[in-house]
């Protein structure tokens, strides 16, 4: 009643709300709910169906996702353009809901306490991709570090999972703290922009921020501040130490989902800001993004040479892939601009499929061997085969061999800053180029294991794959490969023409 008087008097204009566009994020808030409510009402016996319930809220969620990308490439924007669904933000929701579901199936036989299973973790879950959801459409400050919180915290806990584990609890609390003092470095700098610019909307924030005028220094340390914090969220060096030790000590469900969808999270949100809020101040962000590139593939490799645990080497392997998605940033002020955010949201296409497959992997042998470390990995082809070809070819995804999906986001990944003809494009090239063959070390070290040495202690029973566990790995593994064979249909996935359109607004 109070609305319809204040609009007959012109006093008040409801916003315009896209429920199509919003179905997504709707769709997962109840399935959440549902969850939440069905936890605390069924027995013990029945606590599988919150595993149930979290997939299918996931895949109902996908649907709208499907609906909307048919429709057509019309950008709908809501909240005064605070909130925008584009090309961008489906490809982005659409990876975020289908890496969900996969953590669900990779979690279904393994988070479990006394026997029974554990509704709260479905719960977080959800409510973390929820904020990866809410991430790909934020178009303000306000959007952007609620979706980011939406995000963490419940990803704080994840980690912390196995309460009765000093490991787990170590996970959690070093993420948590580190966390915590990367998103308070990020609403400093995200304060500093709103002083400068006297708006919260990411598009009024690039108009302003040009590094020239009377607030010039004040400006570049916005800058540096919200890319430090970003930096922290996909663990870039040297603000990774967070990583290692988080994802050995937290469930190795956990450890995939924060290594793909929390990272890639991070990402979006980044890309987002240097793309909208900074597209003139790239003299301050792209001798920096150029740094953390280099140091994080390079100090990720060789690191990653070093270690014995899988899971603690697959840590490294994603920090030093996160260096490789950073590399087309450091050209994406320059006429790479398009290239660069296509080859980015490939990259992520690409890691995330390859990188969940080889959890999968671990996570089925390791139900056999009881162990993390790779020796346990030995003679893993005289009992199991399909899992040593299969692993086989996800290591080679992420070293970059085809025809594989890593070795066409990788090529992409080259092409992109040696398109833009700079000094830090062919600086990055040969540092990147260098640390591709490095990488080879440690991911041929498995394969080793696997081919060529014998089973510990003899033992060659059969594994057992439970039948979600083998649905994750399917989907994985034939996500790589099609990603590699098809190059066209991720391409066609790259276009952005939506989100690199709003620098000329």
């Amino acid at each position: 009643m109070l609305a319809s008087l204040l609009v007959a008097g012109g006093g008040f204009t409801p916003p315009k709300v896209d429920y199509h566009a919003l179905a997504p994020e709707i769709i997962l808030a109840a399935g959440l709910c549902v969850v939440l409510i069905v936890d605390l009402f069924v027995s013990e016996s029945k606590k599988w169906l919150t595993a149930t319930l979290a997939g299918f809220s996931l895949l109902a969620a996908l649907l709208p996702v499907v609906t909307l990308a048919v429709v057509g490439s019309e950008v709908r924007s809501m909240f005064d353009g605070r909130y925008v669904v584009d090309n961008f933000s489906l490809i982005m929701k659409a990876m975020f809901l289908i890496t969900g579901y996969v953590v669900v199936l990779l979690s279904t036989n393994e988070i479990e306490e006394g026997g029974y299973y554990q509704g709260e973790y479905y719960v977080l879950l959800l409510a973390s991709v929820l904020g990866m959801v809410m991430m790909t459409s934020a178009r303000d400050l306000i959007g952007v570090f609620v979706a980011l919180e939406f995000l963490s915290i419940p990803a704080y806990m994840l980690a912390a999972w196995r309460k009765r584990d000093t490991k787990s609890n170590e996970a959690g609390m070093k993420y948590f703290l580190l966390g915590v003092f990367a998103s308070a470095m990020l609403l400093y700098g995200m304060s500093l922009l709103y002083g400068v610019a006297n708006s919260t909307l990411l598009v009024d924030i690039g108009e302003a921020i040009t590094i020239t005028g009377q607030y010039k220094a004040v400006e570049a340390l916005a800058v540096v501040f919200v890319v430090v914090g970003f930096a922290f969220k996909v663990s870039a060096v040297p603000f990774h130490s967070w990583a290692p030790d988080t994802y050995e000590g937290a469930p190795t469900p956990v450890t995939a989902f924060l290594s793909v969808a929390s990272k890639a999270g991070g990402f979006v949100a980044l890309v987002t800001m240097l793309y909208l809020a900074f597209p003139h101040a790239e003299k301050v962000w792209q001798p920096f993004i150029f740094v953390l590139a280099a140091l994080t593939m390079t100090v990720g490799n060789v690191v990653a040479l070093k270690q014995t645990n899988i899971v603690r080497m697959l840590a490294y392997s994603s920090i030093s892939q996160g260096g490789f998605i950073l590399m087309p940033l450091v050209v994406a002020g320059t006429k790479a601009t398009g290239t660069s955010l296509k080859t980015v949201v490939v990259y992520l296409l690409a890691y995330a499929a390859t990188n969940l497959g080889v959890f999968a992997v671990v996570i089925a042998v390791s139900r056999k061997t009881r162990s993390g470390e790779i020796s346990s990995f030995g003679g893993l082809f005289s009992y199991a085969p399909g899992l040593a070809a299969l692993m086989t070819f996800l290591l080679a995804s992420l070293a970059g061999i085809p025809p594989f999906g890593g070795w066409f986001a990788k090529l992409n990944a080259f092409r992109a800053v040696l398109e833009a003809g700079t000094t830090l494009g062919y600086a990055i090239a040969i540092i990147g180029a260098v640390n591709t063959v490095v990488a080879f070390g440690y991911y041929g070290n498995i394969m080793r294991e696997m081919w060529m040495k014998p089973a510990p202690d003899g033992d060659t029973a059969p594994i057992t794959t439970p039948t979600s566990l083998l649905a994750a790995l399917v989907i994985t593994g034939s996500s790589t490969l099609v990603l590699g064979i098809l190059p066209g249909l991720v391409l066609r996935f790259g276009d952005l023409s939506a989100l690199t359109g709003a620098l000329s607004r």
